[in-house]
């Protein structure tokens, strides 16, 4: 049965159908030629530091079951990848999980909204605050279906919209903050669990965008629901 549920995965992510709960947390993209660092140019890349376990309820791994959870924790999906109310949101990133699909574009944005899931993420784009790159683990090498986030604190527009002075750490720690113990959002009700990993992540600031130091922190979440 197993063997039948893994075929079917990768098809069952592809048209949003939810697939069963994995078996695995995640898998070490280190261990496959992947990196825990993705994607933002000129060789540098930001820290994928918030992994969302490939045990959580099937339906968060999903795109729109990562949306509606990121909706109960405080951020929205970015309607526009290129413009919001004129301003430029940057340029997608990829990154390797190590699950044989390479360097992948990031499959989906959210920023915090401030309470309002229509203009709340024009909102950030203007005064800052934290948001997050999706990945998910679904390749035929590493098939967790487990969700990789980049999750960081931003400055304003002012600014450029880089990253605020320990904002890997901090983007991470108040997401964290914000989605541990019990929410819900349009009928879903979640409940969420951490716990901090190392081994992942080196600490400090080498091959980091912006040469900003990370303490080396991954946290894992598992998110169950029930309606």
């Amino acid at each position: 049965m197993l063997t039948v549920i893994t075929a079917l995965a990768p098809l069952a992510l592809a048209i949003q159908l939810p697939i069963q709960s994995g078996s695995v947390d995640f898998y070490d993209p280190n261990l496959n030629g992947g990196s825990m660092l993705n994607n933002a140019g000129g060789g540098l890349g930001e820290p994928l530091n918030v992994i969302i376990s490939g045990k959580s309820s099937p339906e968060v791994l999903t795109n729109d079951g990562i949306v509606n959870y990121a909706r109960a924790i405080g951020l929205s999906y970015i309607i526009s990848s290129e413009e919001c109310l004129g301003i430029h949101l940057g340029d997608p990133q990829s990154a390797n999980l190590g699950d044989g699909h390479g360097w992948v574009n990031q499959t989906i944005e959210l920023r915090e909204d401030y309470g309002n899931e229509e203009l709340g993420t024009c909102l950030e784009s203007i005064i800052g605050g934290n948001h997050f790159r999706v990945y998910r683990q679904d390749g035929p090498s590493a098939m967790s279906g487990a969700l990789f986030l980049a999750v960081s604190r931003e400055q304003d527009v002012e600014e450029n919209h880089t990253i605020v002075p320990d904002g890997y750490n901090i983007g991470r720690d108040q997401l964290v903050g914000h989605a541990i113990g019990k929410h819900d959002f349009d009928g879903v009700h979640y409940k969420t669990v951490a716990k901090n990993i190392t081994g992942l992540l080196p600490p400090g600031s080498v091959g980091v965008n912006h040469g900003i130091a990370t303490d080396g922190l991954t946290t894992l979440l598992t998110v169950q629901t029930t309606r």
